[in-house]
């Protein structure tokens, strides 16, 4: 009898219980409705936000990179404003708390954890938005040189003159000095060359700068340089610097090969010579060794 009591009053307590949820329930139905509504309501503006900005930046010019990131963060934070919104109007702020407790819990674990891509991640960011590289542009870095293809979240790809692709972490990129050529229109090319010791010195340095004026325009206040660097082993060795278009390391290539084919000409031309490395040996021994042996 007595367990018979306590069972009847358990199933009472459990009834009464469910019956509070219940009533619970119907009179917060009306918010449940509400919040689900608004939280899909802010999912298709969340949408529609991403494309909104995604517009505005393709009318303005900006890279593919900078429309990717700033489209998902936009989504996300209207998402995120929807989702504590919702929460808001189910009375929620305990639980609201408890969530908002649990994320940097969480978000610290897995800043913890996943440290390397959390590095490539923001240093995407920074490239994305960081004017002095885009895609298009020819850069040096890390040891390649090529176009840069993308700029993700993870990585840059850079299409290499060998129409190869080369992925390349974000953080190397953000750590690591890289040079360029696309960010300024004109360049300073420079050329190095000797002549034999015979030659007249002012003449070779008045004739080679009148070549490459003449093939290589000078704008403003640019100027062709020429300087005598040294006395080398068989030619006195000099440099000149000119100004020529260069936006990818092809045009500086291309810019000395009709640099040395212009010099050479003028020089033939001119009975200038152009020496190459000569070694002089000498076949005479005078060792003791290899003289004659005198007689006694």
């Amino acid at each position: 009898m007595f367990k018979e009591f306590n069972l009847n009053e358990s199933i009472k307590g459990i009834w009464d219980k469910m019956a509070s949820w219940l009533d619970s329930l119907i009179l917060n139905l009306p918010n449940f409705l509400l919040a689900a509504v608004v939280f899909i309501i802010f999912l298709f503006i969340a949408k529609y936000v991403a494309k909104l900005v995604d517009k505005l930046l393709r009318r303005k010019g900006s890279q593919d990179s900078i429309r990717q990131i700033s489209s998902r963060v936009a989504k996300i934070i209207v998402i995120f404003i929807g989702f504590f919104i919702a929460l808001s109007l189910l009375n929620l702020d305990k639980v609201l708390t408890s969530v908002l407790a649990g994320a940097g819990v969480v978000g610290l674990a897995i800043g913890l954890a996943l440290q390397g891509t959390l590095s490539n991640t923001f240093s995407g960011v920074i490239l994305s938005f960081l004017p002095e590289i885009q895609i298009g542009d020819w850069v040096v870095t890390n040891g390649y040189a090529g176009e840069v293809f993308e700029i993700n979240l993870r990585n840059i790809v850079i299409k290499e003159s060998d129409n190869n692709y080369v992925m390349i972490p974000n953080s190397k990129i953000v750590d690591e000095p890289f040079k360029n050529y696309t960010r300024t229109a004109r360049s300073r090319v420079m050329l190095n060359c000797g002549v034999g010791y015979s030659s007249d010195l002012e003449f070779v340095q008045k004739l080679t700068t009148e070549t490459m004026e003449s093939i290589f325009p000078q704008r403003g206040n640019e100027e062709v340089e020429f300087m005598f660097e040294e006395f080398g082993d068989s030619s006195i060795n000099f440099v000149v610097r000119f100004w020529t278009d260069v936006t990818r390391n092809r045009d500086v290539l291309m810019a000395k090969n009709k640099a040395i084919i212009a010099l050479k000409k003028a020089f033939d031309k001119n009975g200038i010579n152009i020496p190459f490395p000569i070694r002089t040996i000498d076949f005479t021994n005078k060792l003791s060794i290899n003289e004659p042996q005198k007689e006694e």
